[in-house]
């Protein structure tokens, strides 16, 4: 069996292709030579900073093409990419990267300001590598991004060579509480995405194979990342995509614009969408029903989607447009890759929440029993097969979500599901309260510590309602001090002083009482369902 390090691999893409397009953005446009050659650059950087064999580096960046630049340098450097969201307050930043261990940042120099303040707190960072977006100078305790990517002569390649076991951490809020960083081994990583269609190449032809193959079929498919490189969805499938030799084509805009995808698609001719829900699913269909037959999409072979909710009767409308393209919609996780597919075209839109389930994936009820087809039983849907090493520096969650039964080892991240006797499964949802707001998973008691710090908050829940742009609203119910009267916009306004904007509720409700039981657990569901009420929501 091959074993995969997914730098060698784009390493022979590059020797194959060298003219091919790498990466596009906007007027800018990177070859395979260059692509190449600048993660060469990146890597030097990385280990003249005395970055040691599997070290942690993080990417703080807004989608551009240092993104997945840097994250090949440190794969070429035998180090492990850590993604960072760039919506993180400072608070959420220290807690990252002191997790991570991260001994270096690739980092936006618009986020110059918020590193600041929080830099002399993180005495493990080596290197600050500065990306010039136009914001302002490079501070003096930064070094260029341009200067360490243009600077390399030759191949990088670390004392410590480079292995199948090196990894990619896949940092994740998720149902987990606390973000954790997932552990993936690259060959894990490349074998799925191979195994899925987004290579093809022979899985025991290693290196070889993948030149032989790339000489005979040439460059692959152009995809758009939609949504940010710095989730699982976005980043997955662009490795995928640029280890058949494809190009990474980035849009310009820092928040989604329906628009400028379908000019970007039409001038770029691009072959893959890759988007998250009906959260930019929605605004797709709006423009092209307003505008129709404005945007030439026919070179759009497939629109992959994953994370969040993607609607049937959307489905359908975006098909109307371009009968002859694929939806593919995938239940998985950070923690979980093929756990179920549904895949739309022509006429045939699949249901809402509805998947036919992977070859490695099983329905697990109580008892750690296998879930009997057509039984109406709920369980939790898992795994087996290539899966995580585990969180880093987590055992106790790491057995919790990667438990063995019956000598095999399977990821259960949480999603509840029935199974049909036909093996499709209907989705249920997280068994916790997690909420999914634009794709973001929002942790429900992280959001309740903040708002119970508020002054005239005594109790607070956060639940997620119904929501048509978001798919779910981040909203408090909260049990106010005697005395005290609400003011909303204040509620808000503190949370968003410690946690990121997309975690803040978008309304908060007022309640007698939370209605604790003894124990101190909360009756989430009831709560959720009066919000809805209060608000005149169709839940």
């Amino acid at each position: 069996m091959s074993g995969w390090n997914i730098a060698e691999v784009w390493e022979v893409v590059a020797e194959v292709l060298p003219d091919a397009p790498a990466q596009v953005q906007g007027e800018r446009r990177t070859t395979w030579a260059e692509f190449d050659r600048r993660a060469d650059g990146v890597a030097k950087a990385l280990l003249d900073a005395g970055a040691a064999h599997q070290d942690k580096v993080a990417q703080y960046l807004y989608n551009c093409p240092e993104y997945l630049e840097s994250l090949y340098g440190t794969w070429k450097a035998g180090l492990v990419p850590v993604n960072t969201n760039y919506r993180y307050t400072e608070d959420e930043l220290l807690y990252l990267w002191d997790n991570a261990d991260a001994v270096a940042v690739v980092f936006s120099g618009e986020f110059t300001p918020r590193i600041e303040s929080i830099r002399d707190r993180l005495p493990k960072v080596r290197l600050w590598l500065w990306v010039d977006d136009g914001s302002g100078p490079c501070p003096d305790w930064a070094t260029p991004y341009e200067d360490v990517a243009s600077g390399a002569t030759e191949r990088t390649v670390p004392p410590w060579g480079r292995s199948p076991d090196d990894l990619y951490m896949l940092y994740t809020g998720g149902t987990t509480g606390m973000p954790k960083g997932v552990m993936w081994r690259q060959d894990d990583i490349f074998s799925l995405l191979n195994s899925a269609g987004i290579g093809g190449y022979p899985p025991d032809g290693g290196l070889e194979g993948v030149r032989a193959q790339l000489q005979t079929v040439g460059a692959g498919m152009s995809g758009v990342p939609a949504c940010p490189l710095m989730h699982g969805t976005g980043a997955l499938i662009s490795f995928g995509l640029l280890s058949t030799g494809g190009c990474i084509v980035l849009l310009e805009e820092r928040s989604f614009k329906a628009e400028e995808l379908f000019d970007v698609v039409e001038r770029e001719k691009v072959g893959a969408v890759v988007i998250v829900g009906d959260v930019f699913a929605k605004p797709m269909v709006r423009v092209l029903d307003a505008d129709e037959g404005r945007w030439d999409i026919s070179s759009i072979v497939f629109i992959y989607s994953s994370g969040v909710m993607w609607s049937e009767s959307v489905k359908e409308a975006l098909l109307r447009h371009h009968p002859k393209m694929m939806l593919v919609d995938a239940l998985g996780s950070s923690e979980a890759i093929g756990m179920g597919t549904s895949v739309s075209a022509g006429e045939d839109a699949v249901g809402t929440a509805s998947f036919s389930l992977g070859p490695n994936a099983v329905v697990i009820g109580d008892g750690n029993r296998l879930v009997e087809p057509g039984s109406g039983e709920i369980g939790r849907v898992g795994i087996k097969g290539r899966v995580p090493v585990g969180y880093y520096k987590d055992p106790e969650k790491s057995a919790a979500t990667f438990p063995e039964i019956d000598g095999v080892r399977y990821s259960i991240p949480g999603d509840h599901a029935t199974i049909d006797a036909d093996g499709t499964i209907q989705l249920l949802g997280r068994g916790s309260a997690v909420i999914n707001t634009g794709g973001e998973k929002v942790f429900p008691e992280e959001v309740e510590e903040v708002l119970k710090t508020h002054a005239s908050v005594r109790d607070a829940v956060a639940v997620g309602i119904p929501d048509e742009r978001f798919g779910e609203a981040v909203t408090a119910v909260v049990e106010l001090e005697p005395g005290a009267t609400l003011d909303e916009e204040s509620v808000i306004a503190h949370v968003k002083q410690a946690l990121a904007g997309y975690k803040a509720p978008k309304r908060v409700l007022q309640v007698d009482t939370i209605g604790r039981a003894a124990n101190g657990k909360v009756d989430y569901r009831r709560l959720k369902g009066e919000a809805v009420e209060a608000l005149g929501i169709a839940g």
